[in-house]
């Protein structure tokens, strides 16, 4: 049942993948990023890492997926408007594919034990972030509201 259901996350990861790269309609290749990332969450789910996993989904896909979407919108193209397929992103995408395919074959692997290590839990990771991490972690959420409100003002100042 594993391996099926990884077989299944695979081809609709690197379908989705490929269609956000591929697909002409911005829109429709934003919310194919979104189900690209629905699929990497997937894989954190079988390996056990269910924290990884949902904050890939709330951060990911309910913030930056969904920022892109409005940006989408909040500029004020055409949604619909066809786009070219951009060649360069394609060879530049292609080079990184290579390049990681060249590295994993290349990389002698390594036979050594793992060390033993605690437990790492949602509790410890929330005593981090609220003791020793609240200062940078305030810091980014008020740099991303100010950011969504320059956005904002931006999108405001070109209607009138």
């Amino acid at each position: 049942m594993s391996s099926v259901a990884f077989i299944l996350i695979a081809i609709l990861t690197v379908a989705a993948a490929l269609a956000a790269a591929t697909l002409q309609k911005l829109m429709h290749a934003a919310l194919s990023f979104a189900v690209a990332l629905v699929g990497v969450a997937g894989f954190f789910f079988m390996l056990g890492a269910e924290f990884v996993g949902l904050v890939l989904v709330f951060v990911y896909i309910g913030a930056v997926a969904v920022l892109i979407v409005f940006t989408i919108l909040l500029t004020r193209r055409e949604v619909g408007k066809v786009r070219g397929i951009n060649w360069g992103g394609v060879l530049v995408a292609v080079a990184v594919f290579v390049g990681l395919i060249w590295t994993i074959l290349e990389t002698p692997s390594v036979a050594l034990a793992a060390p033993q290590i605690s437990a790492l839990t949602v509790r410890r990771i929330g005593e981090a972030l609220m003791t020793n991490y609240v200062w940078p972690l305030q810091c980014i959420g008020l740099l991303l509201t100010a950011a969504l409100l320059g956005a904002l003002v931006l999108v405001m100042e070109q209607r009138r």
